[in-house]
This record gives structure tokens, C-alpha cells and sequence, in this order.
């Protein structure tokens, strides 16, 4: 595997040497950052106000504050995973290196894991800086670290799937908007098939709803590892990344 090592810390790079990286991780880091404010400004208000009607109710910073906190991480992938991936293959073919790399004696393996396992890193850098907001509760509060670590590692897995998704759709367009257009509109379905099941209680809705990233993601948020969620989102990965093999596969049949 180490082509697939060379192909990563090239793909890395890549996001490092452009504005990209930095674009993305300042205004994840704004928009976490809002959030976050937000939420520590209304737990510190509901606690006053208790405080001066002399009720004191349990104030408990997972349940109030980190628990929503990483669902909003969630969301926000939403809109920033699309802009890790468009690039990916689709840049390949619009530059025409993309017929070089299809005739290369590298394995399609190696050149897919490089590039999604980049996308990946990129992003849990991405997740590094809404983890310095989390400091903060450490320094000044006491929350449990247990289930903020186990909200990172769905926030992970939520993301490698998605990742592989927008990968795989990377490869099928040289225009990089494109790709990230349908890259988002793929991802957001996955998230809203659990609104079929508010309303119905159909086969059907039950399967959507099970199809649903978000419906997977919510036992690790509450710090919960839970094995048939996470088999979801790995099962995920692989067809997206054994889609993404086809897809390159197809490319070196009409190379």
C-alpha cells in the first residue's frame, strides 16, 4: 500500500498548497464557533434564571450542550463534504491527467484509498478545531469526555460514507460543480429519508427511514457505541468506494 500512502500525501497536500484547506477550516471553525457560543450562552442563561427563581435544576453540559452540539457538526458536513470531494476525480479529468493515471501501472485500489482516505484527514482536521471549542467546557466545566469521544468517532464514520459517496459521484464528471452540486444532493436525500417515517409507518417508510444517515448517528451522539449502526455506515463506505472502483475500472476499458 504504499503508492496508495504516496497518493494520499499527495492529495493532502494538494489541499494545503491552494486555499482551499484554509477556506474550509475557517469557516468551519465560524460557523462551529457561532454555534457553540450560542449554546453555552443559553445554558449559562437558563442556569441563572433558575438560580433567581430558586430552582435549581440539573444542568448537565452533555445532555445540553455537546450532545446537540454534535448533531450540528452533522449538519454542517453537509454542506462542506461536497467541497472535499468535487475535486477529487473530477479535477483528473478536466486537467487530462485523469487518462494517465487510468493507463498507470497503479492499482485502482490504491488510487481510490489514497484519495478518499485524504478527503478523510481533511476533514477530521475540520473536526480538530470544533474539538478546540470543547476545551473550553473541559477548563471550566466537568462534562463526561466518554460519549464526546464516541460523538467523534460516528462523526467520523457519518462522514466516511458520505465521503465515499461524493467520491465515487466525483468520477463521473470533469466539471467539479457538478459533482459537488449532485454530491450534496445525495447527501441531503440521505439525511431527510428519515422524515418519511413522521407520517407513515409503511415498508417503505421503514426502509427510507433505515437509509438515513442522520437515524444512525443518533445513538453515538448520546454516547453509545451502537455495532448495527456502525455496520451501516461502514457497509456504506464500501459500496461507495466499490462503486468509485467500478467507475475507474470503466475508465481504463476506454483509455
Amino acid at each position: 500500500m504504499r503508492t496508495a500512502w504516496i497518493i494520499f500525501r499527495k492529495e493532502l497536500n494538494s489541499y494545503f498548497v491552494s486555499p482551499i484547506a484554509y477556506l474550509l477550516l475557517t469557516m468551519f471553525g465560524l460557523i462551529f464557533g457561532f454555534f457553540f457560543w450560542n449554546a453555552l450562552g443559553y445554558f449559562v442563561f437558563v442556569g441563572m434564571e433558575s438560580q433567581m427563581r430558586g430552582q435549581m435544576m440539573p444542568m448537565n453540559l452533555n445532555e445540553r450542550i455537546i450532545r446537540p452540539l454534535l448533531s450540528n457538526v452533522s449538519v454542517i458536513g453537509l454542506f462542506f463534504i461536497p467541497m472535499i470531494t468535487m475535486r477529487l476525480f473530477a479535477e483528473e479529468k478536466r486537467s487530462g491527467t485523469i487518462e494517465l493515471l487510468a493507463t498507470s501501472p497503479v492499482r485502482d485500489l490504491e488510487v481510490i484509498l489514497g484519495k478518499w482516505l485524504a478527503a478523510m484527514a481533511m476533514y477530521a482536521a475540520m473536526l480538530l478545531f470544533t474539538a478546540l471549542n470543547f476545551a473550553f467546557l473541559f477548563k471550566y466545566g466537568n462534562p463526561d469526555w466518554k460519549p464526546l469521544v464516541i460523538g467523534y468517532l460516528g462523526l467520523l464514520l457519518q462522514a466516511g460514507c458520505l465521503l465515499a459517496i461524493g467520491t465515487f459521484i466525483s468520477t463521473l464528471t470533469r466539471n467539479q460543480i457538478i459533482a459537488g452540486a449532485a454530491t450534496f444532493g445525495v447527501c441531503l436525500l440521505l439525511w431527510v429519508f428519515e422524515w418519511a417515517s413522521g407520517y407513515e409507518t409503511a415498508t417503505w417508510a421503514r426502509v427510507l427511514s433505515y437509509m438515513s444517515v442522520i437515524n444512525h448517528f443518533e445513538s453515538f451522539a448520546r454516547g453509545v457505541v451502537n455495532s448495527k449502526d456502525a455496520i451501516f455506515y461502514i457497509t456504506l463506505t464500501f459500496l461507495g468506494l466499490f462503486f468509485t472502483a467500478r467507475s475507474m475500472e470503466a475508465l481504463r476499458w476506454r483509455s
